[in-house]
């Protein structure tokens, strides 16, 4: 019997910029979850270049390499060019165009009033954001997303916002315009070009940095994907506690912990016994514990760094799969631009002069 494909539910697209190399935090809040989808729909994931440059255009010299650090750790995390379409976010120019089109009609408030907008402006002291490249970001988002009419965005509970200004930029498009359907009548009928998307939410489980804040490179805490044993260890070890447990002799508690939250999401259930029974009694100590989390956190990434191993060896089949997506990625965007443009106006087909009815008669 022939092979049968999987039933796809629908088109989903999501990215990440390339700030290098990914950590933990990158895996659980998101590749890990992408990983998942890849049987069930149709998979468009990209790098965010372009987005990079938003924050950090006084400086690019880092973006290509380190858009190639991602591509790696994505094929290592399991990303598969098979499953999915990989392309990095320059090579596919139709995602600026469509943005051109979206800036023409997008008012300036629902720029204004997008959360991470105002949060960034706020945080981000030591570079210029006032620029129309940071304030149109989100829209630019949102014509990464249209351009290949995707029907979901995987997100956390606080990207929402940035799948509700997409939906109100694709509603407001299809108002304004539709694409013309030749039906055989005199008059054709008409269409709408883009589908509102609808935000597929993704647990993202409390991963805590090695000081116990929210993991992130801008504080120097991370748990890189490509981070060797050795180096994991020693992080854990250092890693903070609970701050109830001063003595060894002091009881603790792992929901208080932030080794505790690694256990969580990385540690079976016969661990996690054991964790809570010996913390809560103060029968086991912190090294003790920390050494548990680092023995399953290694079982993760061990595989991932033997995938990794053969990309870094050859970075060039990384990106040769990357140029390979990013074809890809263009013949379905440029699909969309023809419906685009024809519904503009901006078509680059001639199209003769319909005649109403009764002329020529």
């Amino acid at each position: 019997m022939p092979e049968t494909k999987p039933n796809k539910k629908g088109r989903i697209l999501s990215g990440m910029r390339p700030t290098g190399k990914l950590h933990l935090g990158n895996y659980v809040g998101a590749l890990r979850n992408w990983v998942g989808l890849q049987d069930s729909y149709d998979c468009f994931f990209f790098i965010a270049d372009w987005h990079a440059l938003t924050t950090d255009y006084a400086d690019t010299r880092a973006v290509k390499q380190n858009s190639l650090e991602v591509m790696i750790d994505y094929l290592a995390a399991g990303l598969d060019p098979e499953r999915s379409t990989l392309f990095i976010q320059s090579h596919v120019p139709q995602h600026a165009e469509l943005h051109l089109l979206f800036s023409m009609i997008t008012p300036l408030g629902w720029l204004e009033r997008v959360p991470s907008y105002k949060e960034q402006r706020e945080n981000i002291t030591d570079k210029d954001l006032g620029t129309y490249g940071f304030l149109g970001y989100p829209l630019l988002q949102s014509a990464d997303i249209l351009i290949y009419q995707a029907n979901f965005v995987p997100v956390g509970e606080d990207q929402v916002p940035h799948v509700e200004l997409t939906r109100e930029v694709a509603r407001r498009f299809n108002q304004f315009y539709s694409r013309k359907v030749h039906s055989g009548d005199l008059d054709p009928q008409r269409e709408v070009v883009f589908p509102e998307p609808q935000p597929l939410l993704t647990p993202t489980p409390k991963l805590p940095g090695t000081d116990g804040r929210k993991m992130s490179k801008s504080y120097g805490n991370t748990i890189l994907l490509s981070e060797p044993e050795t180096s994991l260890r020693q992080k854990l070890k250092t890693m903070v506690t609970d701050p109830a447990r001063v003595r060894r002799s002091d009881p603790g508690d792992p929901d208080k912990c932030p080794v505790g939250d690694l256990h969580k999401i990385f540690s079976d259930a016969g661990t996690m016994a054991k964790v809570y029974e010996g913390c809560r009694s103060a029968g086991i100590g912190c090294i003790e514990c920390k050494g548990w989390a680092a023995d399953n956190l290694w079982k993760v990434l061990a595989p991932i760094q033997e995938r990794r191993a053969r990309y870094e060896a050859d970075p060039k089949l990384a990106w040769d799969l990357l140029e390979e997506g990013s074809k890809k990625a263009r013949e379905a965007a440029e699909a969309t631009m023809v419906e685009a443009r024809d519904a503009t106006n901006l078509s680059h087909q001639y199209e003769p002069p319909t005649q109403s009815a009764g002329e020529g008669k």
